[in-house]
């Protein structure tokens, strides 16, 4: 298998183990019947926390990228290679991209496998929608924007700070799984209430395609008029924060 198979393969993997076990404590904590019911919004941003650093764990190949906003954001930031190997060009990017999205669509079905009699239980369609993808506290598609460009840049802001601001070159893995899933649990406690913070496109656009997919008993709609805020919210923050980390983030030497 050629770097780029590999990439591809590293890739879904953790992103479908950082969809299954994020979308899976949302699942425990919303749907009636589970032990975790009504856990509260502290037990989703650990859960969501320990997903990424399982995520991050098992995607070691690929320098753990699992997010286009964070992959965005390094080649804004001026990286070269990604996981020290791979050239950063187009097909490259496409590769990390194609990839987190498929493995993001891929957990989210592994989700709704595990608890598909408590969806099946569950009488209200929010509540279902609400596993697979993010929704706004308050509806207001510019602000909500805000939220998750907010968000997104402190993701990939302090991640490339955690790299000394070398980061550019390299990827998640590359600064150990603890730090970035700390970071998430923060930004999840801090700014994570107006919007569910998705901070990644991949998390919030594969499952909600799941979700409309899926023969989930009374699904309802899968609210296409909200999918582009976790989509566009979260790559203008990446790349803003690969650029702002240039000139704030300085290499001393």
């Amino acid at each position: 298998m050629d770097n780029l198979g590999v990439v591809f393969l590293s890739e879904l993997v953790g992103t479908a183990m950082l969809v299954l076990l994020g979308c899976g404590v949302v699942a425990n904590v919303a749907l009636v019947k589970n032990k975790g019911y009504n856990g509260g919004f502290l037990m989703v941003n650990f859960g969501w926390g320990i997903a990424v650093f399982a995520g991050v764990t098992v995607a070691y190949a690929s320098g753990a990228q699992l997010n286009p906003a964070v992959t965005l954001g390094l080649v804004a930031n001026g990286a070269t290679e990604f996981a020290g190997s791979v050239p950063v060009n187009l097909l490259s990017v496409l590769t990390y991209i194609g990839a987190q999205m498929l493995g993001a669509f891929l957990g989210a079905i592994f989700c709704w496998l595990a608890y598909k009699q408590h969806f099946d239980a569950e009488p209200e369609p929010a509540n279902k929608l609400g596993v697979f993808s993010t929704g706004p506290a308050i509806r207001s598609y510019g602000w909500n924007l805000v939220t998750e460009i907010i968000g997104t840049f402190v993701l990939v802001f302090v991640v490339i700070g955690f790299g000394g601001g070398r980061q550019g070159d390299g990827g998640l893995a590359a600064l150990g799984a603890l730090p970035v899933a700390l970071l998430v649990i923060g930004i999840g406690a801090s700014l994570g209430g107006p919007t569910g913070y998705a901070i990644n496109p991949a998390r919030d656009l594969g499952p909600r395609i799941a979700h409309a997919l899926l023969p989930i008993a009374g699904k309802g709609g899968s609210d296409w008029s909200y999918a582009w805020v976790p989509v566009v919210g979260p790559i203008i923050g990446g790349v803003l924060a690969g650029l702002a980390a240039i000139p704030l983030l300085p290499i001393l030497g």
